[in-house]
């Protein structure tokens, strides 16, 4: 009789370790933001190298930071605190839809949407009257945001114009740098 490999839980298939989903309970950061903001962009949820680092947007091959260098002039190559003051100095406000999920990688595909908490936009909003649109950084920050969002704001903040902008994350590949570039210059429209 052949021996078998793996744990006693599963005892009749040889099962890697890699193969488990280890889902973690996760919460995203408080706003970059001042009361004069007069663009919102939105992403879904920070990713694992954002949490680790405690940054919005720290994964090195994260073109974010790229393109608020070359569409606001905020420098890619500050640190980290001197970036977030020259974006907030833009006007700009950064924050992301989701207070609260579980996810089991960094993918928002992961993102297990009965857990989803969302942030309060409401207050978030009636807090930054100026503000003119909201940028969604990828897909998942719009359908989130429009699903467990919207349908809760007064029609003065529902009404706030938006757009969805190509996600600004390593994993969305297949849409070449320039043609994201040029959809992320349409933030400086706003005014």
């Amino acid at each position: 009789m052949a021996a078998r490999s793996g744990s006693s839980r599963h005892s009749a298939v040889n099962v890697p370790a890699y193969a488990e989903i280890h889902l973690s309970h996760i919460y995203s950061f408080p706003p970059l933001e001042s009361p004069a903001a007069r663009r919102l962009i939105l992403g879904s949820m920070p990713g694992r190298a954002s949490l680790s680092a405690q940054q919005y947007y720290a994964h090195p091959r994260n073109h974010f930071w790229h393109f608020m260098d070359l569409v606001l002039g905020v420098p890619e190559a500050a640190p980290y605190e001197e970036r977030c003051r020259a974006l907030v100095a833009t006007d700009t406000a950064v924050w992301d839809v989701l207070k609260a999920c579980t996810r089991s990688s960094s993918l928002d595909a992961d993102i297990d949407e009965s857990s989803i908490v969302a942030n309060d936009f409401e207050a978030f909003l009636s807090a930054h009257p100026q503000v003119r649109c909201i940028y969604f950084n990828g897909a998942k920050a719009e359908s989130v945001y429009r699903r467990y969002v919207l349908p809760g704001l007064p029609p003065p903040l529902a009404g706030i114009a938006s757009q969805r902008l190509p996600s600004t994350s390593p994993a969305n590949a297949g849409i070449p740098f320039g043609t994201k570039l040029r959809q992320w210059q349409l933030i400086t429209r706003t005014g």
